[in-house]
C-alpha cells in the first residue's frame, strides 16, 4: 500500500497528496495505457466526423458518446492522484515542472467539460437529427480529438520521460 501525505507548495493553492514509494515504471506504464485507449477513441471519433452528415453505425456513435467522459475522467483522475504527486517527489523539481503540472490540471478540467459537450452533441445528433447540425458536430469532434492528441503528445514527450528516466525519492 502506498503512503500518502499532504503537501502544499508556496505557489500552489491546490493541495496535492504526495505519493511516497510508488513505482515510477508502473505509473509510466499505466499512463501510456491510458494514452493508447484515448488515441483509439480519437481514431473512432475521427471516423464518425468523416462520415458526417450520415452515420452508418448509430449504436457505435451512442456507445462512443457514453464512453468519452468516463474514459477521459479516469485517465485524468489517475494523473492527478498518482502521477502528478509522484512528479512532485522527484529530486530537483523545478518551478517549470510545478507550473506545467498546474497547467495540465486546468487542461483536464477543460477537456472533461468539452468531452461532456461532445457526448451530448453526438447523442442529440443520433436521437434528433432534424434539430442537429452535422457540420457543427464534425467541428466539435475534430476540436476535441485534436486537442486530446496534442495533450497526449505533450505528456509523452515531456512527462513520461521524467518517470522513466529519473529516480523517484522514497
Amino acid at each position: 500500500m502506498m503512503k500518502m501525505r499532504e503537501t502544499v507548495h508556496d505557489d500552489n493553492v491546490i493541495r496535492l497528496p504526495r505519493t511516497v514509494g510508488a513505482d515510477a515504471k508502473l505509473v509510466c506504464t499505466k499512463l501510456l495505457g491510458h494514452h493508447e485507449e484515448q488515441l483509439a477513441l480519437c481514431r473512432k471519433l475521427e471516423e464518425v466526423a468523416d462520415e458526417l452528415p450520415e452515420i452508418s453505425d448509430t449504436q457505435l456513435c451512442l456507445h462512443l458518446a457514453r464512453r468519452i467522459h468516463p474514459m477521459i475522467h479516469e485517465a485524468h483522475e489517475y494523473e492527478e492522484k498518482t502521477l502528478f504527486p509522484m512528479l512532485m517527489t522527484m529530486q530537483d523539481v523545478d518551478e517549470n515542472l510545478k507550473s506545467t503540472v498546474e497547467r495540465l490540471r486546468y487542461e483536464h478540467w477543460e477537456d472533461e467539460s468539452f468531452a461532456d459537450e461532445v457526448a451530448d452533441a453526438m447523442i442529440r445528433f443520433v436521437t434528433d437529427k432534424a434539430s442537429s447540425n452535422a457540420e457543427t458536430l464534425a467541428y466539435m469532434l475534430r476540436g476535441f480529438f485534436e486537442g486530446l492528441r496534442r495533450h497526449i503528445a505533450f505528456e509523452r514527450e515531456h512527462i513520461a520521460p521524467l518517470l522513466c528516466q529519473h529516480q523517484v525519492q522514497g
